[in-house]
């Protein structure tokens, strides 16, 4: 059955390829985004689009929708570090805006996009939800309060609710019209990404940062999952979502892949050389984080369908061809 959604940051990265799933399914789509971080042509043909703040939602948001996806946040862990402000006041103060618009407009279901980063330094992996939540930044922080912000909505105003804590987003997503949806930050910190910009020749080398850690080739280990499984998940996750109850599941393929192993992955799928850079560790990275993803298995009925790195990569690779041949 054909509903309507609220989809919020449904410009940026994440987003805009949940619009495109949303879109698919039949349903009825509204992006709101200020595009401060996101691109109008990341709203899917067919999304009716208002630029806007989240903090504002109370000014289009009616009974007519059936729910809400959030993705609208600032998410730069370095960035966080430095402007800790900026964080707390749009992803908790603008959550709390949108959260009394929803309860105004009468509107009970959110599908919000949270983060591994509310995890911190894990005592154990593969990382369960039950783990305990030490955030080492203000951005996972600030994921972790809106977490708890919904929790308490649920209890006391019936919200339906699901967070998904995703871990490393990667590859890109074409639409069954053409149209592809990828990263495209700027500035970028994702490693997939950074290492295609040096096969590009938009970047001399990748820098490597700590080659000492306690894994089989020294460098971190990180869960890479595939930006169209992701989306998957959050239609899921409407179905899955029940009055009353904050459902937070981990989203990861359940297995981690090197640094060195995504370098070089990159290397067979491009064909190109990639110089690398040795480089200190950066003070908070853990050496090894991977999911667990029995409870979205469990209570979404979801799986990951593209967990082969070599093809996230691919996906990857072609997207950034593409926006390469248009600039």
């Amino acid at each position: 059955m054909s509903k309507k959604y609220l989809v919020t940051g449904g410009a940026g990265y994440v987003g805009s390829v949940v619009a495109a799933h949303l879109l698919e399914a039949g349903h009825a789509v509204t992006v709101l985004d200020d595009l401060s971080t996101g691109h109008r042509e990341g709203v899917p043909a067919g999304a009716e689009f208002i630029e806007g703040r989240i903090q504002d939602a109370a000014r289009w948001l009616d009974s007519s929708y059936d729910g809400v996806l959030h993705f609208a946040a600032f998410s730069q862990v370095g960035e966080s570090v430095v402007h800790p402000e900026k964080y707390w006041r749009n992803n908790v103060g603008g959550t709390t805006e949108l959260l009394a618009a929803m309860r105004d407009a009468g509107v009970r279901t959110l599908v919000f996009s949270s983060t591994a980063a509310t995890y911190g330094e894990p005592v154990a992996v593969p990382i369960t939800e039950d783990a305990a939540t030490a955030p080492t930044n203000p951005y996972g922080a600030s994921k972790l309060a809106v977490d708890h912000m919904i929790g308490g909505e649920c209890a006391a105003h019936g919200l339906a609710a699901v967070s998904l804590r995703y871990f490393n987003v990667a590859g890109a997503y074409q639409a069954r019209d053409g149209v592809a949806y990828g990263e495209r930050h700027d500035p970028e910190s994702h490693l997939i990404p950074l290492v295609l910009q040096v096969a590009q020749g938009r970047r001399e080398a990748i820098s490597v940062f700590g080659d000492d850690y306690p894994t089989p080739d020294g460098t971190c280990i990180r869960d890479y999952i595939h930006v169209a499984d992701l989306a998957e998940a959050h239609l899921l996750a409407l179905d899955s979502a029940r009055p009353g109850d904050h459902l937070i599941c981990n989203l990861g393929n359940g297995n981690g892949f090197s640094v060195r192993e995504v370098i070089e992955t990159v290397r067979k799928v491009t064909g190109h050389p990639i110089p690398e850079a040795a480089a200190p560790r950066r003070g908070g990275d853990p050496a090894v984080l991977v999911a667990s993803a029995e409870q979205a298995r469990g209570r979404l009925g979801w799986a990951p369908s593209r967990a082969d790195l070599a093809g996230i990569v691919a996906d990857a690779w072609a997207f950034a061809q593409e926006r390469e041949r248009h600039a």
